[in-house]
């Protein structure tokens, strides 16, 4: 079984398009037979995600930093809630426990959190495959200036090409389990 990590909001964000694609990655996750690792929160999208998850019988690791138990109203139901001390803590501890990288709709913490599993793949510190749900085009913006960014010579094409996008959970899972299957 591998184990996906995924980032996300703590909020719902405004298009209910982001809570349903929370949920089918979720679900889509344990079916599949891969557990789950996130930032441990049951408000939000993180909470959609999770709760999916657990309700198809999957495996659902989530890791919270001790200040943000109470902010981020910790998932008091996981099978599993890793209390960590800090935030660098959470996320050694999250990459630790995951086999690849999912980043769905989220705020600066998520895409904090992509950009450094990305560094630090670019980086050789891992060798996880990275991919973001672009769900009803949340991400378009993002990947449309990555690609700039290759354009203008700050980013080369092979390290673009090692963030997978897809529009759909499935899709996404698709991309990432042959990238798992081949690595």
């Amino acid at each position: 079984m591998s184990r996906f990590c995924v980032y996300l909001g703590s909020r719902n964000g405004r298009d209910p398009a982001f809570q349903q694609a929370a949920r089918a990655l979720g679900r889509e996750l344990a079916v599949r037979g891969h557990g789950l690792v996130y930032g441990g929160a049951r408000i939000g999208l993180m909470g959609e995600l999770a709760n999916a998850a657990l309700a198809a019988g999957g495996e659902v690791i989530g890791v919270m930093p001790d200040h943000l138990v109470e902010r981020e109203q910790a998932h008091e139901a996981l099978p599993q809630l890793i209390r960590v001390p800090n935030m660098h803590e959470r996320k050694a501890s999250m990459a630790a426990h995951a086999d690849a990288f999912i980043a769905l709709p989220g705020g600066i913490g998520t895409l904090e959190e992509l950009f450094e599993a990305w560094t630090w793949q670019y980086l050789g510190l891992h060798d996880k495959p990275i991919g973001v749900l672009d769900t009803a085009g949340f991400y378009a913006p993002l990947l449309d200036f990555l690609d700039a960014t290759v354009e203008q010579g700050f980013l080369n094409a092979e390290t673009r090409a090692c963030l997978v996008d897809a529009d759909a959970p499935a899709a996404l899972l698709d991309a990432l389990e042959a990238r798992l299957a081949s690595g």
